[in-house]
């Protein structure tokens, strides 16, 4: 990208709007209580024939550095000193307010180009908040909507004066870009197994209950106070993307809200939050779920790891906070054994202590996840499988339903991210579940894939004489 933009300003002026209409998606979320954004999101973003990176900010507000509004706007700066230009908004319909002058000197003392955006400037009567704007000493105030889209050609031309033709419309190189299956493709049937690729990036969400610890967990992995946290519950709104490395592989973190019982979910914001970090969770392709190590396995912490369980993604846990732990070895051994009774459905699931605060464990952490996404991607050859289901079948035949014996065919896996496997046999509908576990646990024995959901499906052999009149 040419430049980096920074969207300001106080609360409620329509900041995550215009970073959603730039951004030419829904990225963050929106609603007329004030004070929504918290932490900092960047993203690239697309005016016209301009190709730049924006940042949403949370809301400039006049507080004590140690309280929420004051951490916020202390991330708020960092996003001013990490930018290019700022984009720095007023609401055209209320004027200029005693705030909107006091970070008006904040951002000048930045020393960086400006760009007043009056916003809301479809409204009856903004013109005269948008004149307003002169006072500010920030130049030529811009009038848009961000909701409507109007006012954009303008903004444009702003944003080329303040940082220069030539660097608002150099072209990027492009970058070739491999092709990836995506999460849930399948693969060709093919006995040639291509070796695991340790190169490609991994996206990986990080959930659990509130202030479990899961930004500061991820400020910890990029050394760096990149989210907001504190001991406040619920912090996180937004589910937040970070680009990273580990090892020399390329990662993308996402950080969610906290997910609470959904009969507690009462509130709007907080349901828009929640459905944020499913849809996370459905975008990644390991899922990391915190469980709080002084108070572990509480009913929603089975939900949220069950939740993962049924969108097919790897899962790893994190015991967090275990340096609060006084008898750690114990406390362990009965985790795990609670780990494999609870989740049978993912036997085998790596779980690791960790302390999210003092970086403890997460080295064996980011091990559990890397080794997790490789048994997602784990592919097995038909001819290996049937010899198993040979073994399998002499040892543990299926039983017989109405007095009649069910036959299996052959067995054969169509679909990696997760492991997918079809069972030819004779009438699929009246196969037992029990026997279809068995099936499945042997395959995660056996085949060496602890921890990962497991797709089986049974289907009946295709009978070209289905339907056909009996002769006589």
């Amino acid at each position: 990208m040419g430049f980096t933009a920074a969207i300001v300003g106080r609360p409620n002026v329509g900041k995550s709007t215009l970073f959603n209409r730039l951004a030419g998606r829904k990225l963050a979320l929106v609603d007329d209580v004030p004070g929504v954004t918290r932490d900092r999101r960047v993203h690239p973003a697309k005016l016209y024939d301009l190709r730049f990176d924006i940042i949403d900010t949370a809301g400039l507000e006049d507080a004590p550095a140690a309280s929420l509004a004051g951490r916020m706007r202390s991330q708020t700066e960092a996003a001013i000193a990490g930018s290019d230009i700022v984009l720095f908004l007023i609401d055209a319909r209320s004027g200029i307010t005693p705030d909107d002058r006091t970070f008006a000197d904040l951002v000048r003392k930045a020393g960086k180009p400006v760009v007043l955006v009056a916003n809301k400037a479809e409204a009856r009567g903004a013109e005269a908040g948008m004149l307003e704007g002169w006072e500010l000493g920030l130049g030529e105030p811009v009038p848009i909507s961000a909701e409507h889209g109007q006012g954009l050609p303008d903004l444009r031309e702003a944003i080329i004066a303040a940082v220069g033709e030539e660097r608002a419309l150099a072209e990027d190189e492009e970058v070739p870009v491999e092709d990836a299956p995506l999460v849930g493709e399948d693969v060709d049937d093919v006995e040639d197994i291509p070796a695991y690729e340790t190169t490609k990036p991994m996206r990986i969400a990080v959930v659990g209950r509130p202030n479990a610890g899961k930004s500061t967990l991820i400020n910890t992995l990029l050394r760096e106070e990149r989210l907001l946290t504190g001991p406040e519950a619920g912090i996180t709104r937004d589910s937040i993307s970070v680009d990273w490395e580990w090892r020399g592989r390329r990662i993308k973190l996402f950080d969610t809200a906290g997910m609470r019982r959904k009969s507690r979910v009462q509130e709007k914001l907080e349901k828009l939050s929640v459905a944020d970090g499913l849809r996370a969770v459905r975008f990644a392709e390991v899922v990391v779920v915190l469980f709080d190590a002084t108070i572990p396995f509480e009913k929603q912490d089975l939900q949220i790891a069950d939740l993962v369980i049924r969108e097919g993604r790897a899962l790893v846990i994190g015991f967090n906070k275990w340096d609060r732990i006084d008898n750690p070895q114990q406390l362990l051994a009965e985790l795990r054994e609670k780990t494999e009774r609870l989740l049978p459905q993912v036997r085998g699931v790596l779980a690791v202590p960790i302390s999210a605060e003092t970086g403890r464990g997460l080295d064996k952490l980011m091990d559990a996840v890397m080794k997790a996404h490789e048994v997602w991607n784990r592919r097995v050859s038909t001819g290996r499988l049937n010899r198993w289901l040979e073994a399998v079948l002499a040892h543990h035949p299926p039983p017989a339903v109405s007095g009649r014996r069910l036959k299996i065919k052959y067995l054969t896996q169509v679909k990696t991210r997760p492991p997918g496997f079809v069972v030819s046999c004779s009438r699929p509908d009246a196969m037992p579940a029990s026997y279809t576990r068995y099936l499945v646990n042997g395959l995660r024995t056996d085949f060496d894939m602890p921890g990962t959901p497991i797709r089986m499906v049974l289907r009946a052999p295709d009978n070209p004489y289905a339907g056909r009149a009996r002769k006589r």
